[in-house]
């Protein structure tokens, strides 16, 4: 079985759940999609990190970086960049916080001394909705003076987030839409 068959599979078991939720965006949901609990998994992790690497390595720029929020990203950035590691083509993580630290050096980005000034970056979530978590990213990643060349999710619920991504000028890769997670 390949990667990305594999990894549909953990998801489906592990992350997706039928019922009534609110979303991040404040929408009521009659799925939810955990990513965390698939990208906490060890071979969730590792799949997540091969395949989201992979994207990077196949865009057409130098990508030397990826970031995105906290929480949800926490594991992806990690994964990537171990997954670079062993390819010998070390890419650095960073993570944005929520918020900035109010002490110390008052970051929002934590892992930015990694990357050069300017540098381009992939910008990476685990679950897209509307999108507005990525647009806040992406904001700060560009206020900071790095370029955002490639976004990418594991699964975009199709609801809205691309479309809303494609109009700040930044089209949304994903491993899976809903639709492809849910093919039987």
């Amino acid at each position: 079985m390949n990667e990305r068959a594999r990894l549909k599979e953990l998801l489906l078991e592990k992350s997706y759940r039928e019922g009534t939720f609110t979303l991040t965006s404040g929408r009521t949901s009659d799925f939810y999609v955990d990513g965390k609990q698939t990208t906490l998994s060890a071979e969730g992790a590792y799949l997540c990190g091969r395949l989201l690497y992979r994207l990077i390595k196949d865009h057409q720029e130098k990508i030397t970086g990826v970031g995105g929020m906290t929480l949800g990203a926490d594991p992806l950035v990690t994964a990537v960049s171990i997954v670079s590691y062993l390819e010998k083509d070390p890419i650095p993580a960073f993570i944005v916080r929520k918020e900035s630290k109010g002490h110390g050096t008052d970051n929002f980005i934590e892992g930015k001394n990694n990357l050069q000034a300017g540098a381009l970056v992939a910008v990476v979530e685990d679950v897209v909705t509307t999108g507005g978590t990525l647009v806040k990213v992406i904001e700060r990643v560009e206020n900071d003076g790095f370029r955002v060349a490639l976004v990418a999710t594991i699964v975009d619920r199709q609801e809205g987030g691309g479309e809303a991504l494609a109009a700040h000028g930044y089209p949304l890769v994903s491993i899976f839409t809903r639709a492809q997670l849910m093919e039987k």
